[in-house]
């Protein structure tokens, strides 16, 4: 069988050769078009609490990470989103956020992987 690769990239960027893409964002990016995403997995999206709390914040960043980690343990739309991606060849988890190393995706694409390498 062969593994998913998972890749990240703004939903704004241009559509390349991505496989299925996957908006991750709580709320839908503003001035994108429906047909830029081929789903919308919002609820795999940290909660508007910690969102809110994080508010991208650099300093803030670990301990969203932390906090985002034990929400995508609790959260059982995680195995939707595994059994989506699981036998694909790529996916790529779209993200608006303008710090392309600190955001949900981020977090998401390492624990999808340390998910799917245990199957």
């Amino acid at each position: 069988m062969s593994r998913v690769v998972i890749r990240l990239k703004r939903v704004y960027d241009p559509v390349g050769d991505d496989g299925l893409r996957i908006l991750v964002d709580r709320l839908w990016p503003r001035g994108v078009s429906k047909d830029k995403v081929d789903v919308w997995f919002r609820d795999v999206a940290p909660t508007h609490e910690l969102r809110r709390w994080y508010s991208h914040d650099p300093d803030r960043w670990i301990e969203f990470k932390q906090r985002y980690l034990k929400e995508l343990e609790n959260n059982p739309h995680v195995s939707e989103l595994i059994e989506l991606i699981r036998g694909r060849d790529v996916v790529t988890l779209l993200y608006a956020s303008r710090d392309k190393a600190r955001n949900n995706a981020v977090v998401l694409k390492e624990y999808l992987e340390s998910k799917l390498s245990g199957l």
